[in-house]
């Protein structure tokens, strides 16, 4: 059992629903594990997340930049165990301008790996993404799939997994990879498809559709993701990568006509726009290996999307501030 564990990046979208929901999972299970929060609160991270676990004394938030080794070897001093969520993570973004990317998701990755390896922490779980694989017209990507990222997103996130790697082989850190498909959920900053696309129809604003709509996703909502995370984290093995999916292959077009329909709105919002560079066709995950680990996901595709609009539809002020201090579109 780990006495504390350090999640970076646990304000963002993922880490702050996995810091409430290890919270609330180690406090069922009897376990006192003490959760150390370090985030840099970029523009896509929010501590009002996590409003109501901030006073749990188990619960500390630091603010701070992974790339800052002075914070970072302090901290994981404290700490038996590692969940590294701190990424930048926008396509688009990448795409204007990669130098965040790379300096985040590789160099804050080796930060951490080093301060890992000098405190000799008992496990590193890397957070990476099914992105990393590249494109798939047919069949599924298996944890031997070769890397072949597509946007310097992508190419940043398959950098740290190799680095992770690395260290594993080169110095036998307790490095562990989860890779996991396209995450919906509560919390997330509207620049991602769904919340985009939810916010932009309770304004009645039109939703921005890249080229023709067909591009396939496979979406796993954030519960299960979180719990996916702290399975691999607690019964993993070493030295090894597991995909999370969940099976939940739609295409952008008929995601869109679900959101819209749960809204009450029709197709006139969508608008078709051009389609950005080197944009992803299909991916699409094999995870058997976690299936054969003991995890499944739990929830209903079509469930977990109507409670995502819906809390959405219940926390405008959450995403209204947001959307007032820049436009997506």
């Amino acid at each position: 059992m780990y006495k504390s564990i350090l999640v970076t990046g646990g304000a963002g979208f993922i880490g702050s629903n996995f810091v409430r929901y290890l919270l609330r999972a180690t406090r069922d299970m009897g376990h006192v594990t003490k959760v150390i929060n370090l985030d840099k609160l970029t523009y896509s991270a929010n501590l009002e997340n996590l409003r109501d676990v901030e006073r749990d004394e188990r619960y500390r938030f630091v603010k701070g930049d992974i790339c800052n080794r002075r914070v970072v070897f302090k901290l994981v001093k404290e700490c038996d165990g590692i969940i590294n969520f701190a990424a930048e993570s926008h396509v688009d973004r990448s795409i204007r301008d990669s130098t965040e990317f790379i300096r985040t998701n590789v160099f804050g990755t080796q930060v951490l790996l080093d301060a890992a390896k000098e405190y000799k922490v008992k496990r590193f779980l890397q957070i990476s993404t099914d992105e990393c694989y590249g494109s798939i017209a047919r069949g599924y990507f298996n944890e031997n799939s070769p890397l072949m990222p597509n946007s310097p997103y992508a190419a940043s996130k398959a950098a740290a997994d190799l680095l992770a790697r690395s260290y594993f082989t080169t110095y036998k850190l307790p490095i562990i990879i989860a890779r996991s498909s396209n995450n919906f959920g509560a919390y997330q900053y509207p620049e991602k498809i769904i919340p985009l696309f939810i916010t932009n129809a309770l304004e009645n604003k039109k939703v921005p559709l890249y080229a023709d709509g067909k591009n396939i996703r496979e979406w796993l909502y954030v519960l299960d993701n979180c719990d996916a995370i702290n399975f691999i984290f607690n019964c993993g093995k070493v030295g090894e990568i597991y995909n999370v999916g969940s099976g939940n292959e739609i295409r952008n077009i008929d995601l869109t006509k679900k959101l819209l329909n749960i809204l009450g709105k029709d197709s006139s919002l969508i608008k078709f726009v051009k389609d950005r560079p080197g944009h992803d066709k299909r991916y699409a995950l094999n995870f058997n290996k976690l299936k054969r680990l003991g995890w499944r996901p739990k929830h209903k595709f079509e469930n977990a999307l109507e409670q995502t609009v819906l809390w959405y539809k219940e926390n405008t002020n959450w995403w209204k501030k947001l959307k007032k201090k820049e436009k997506f579109w």
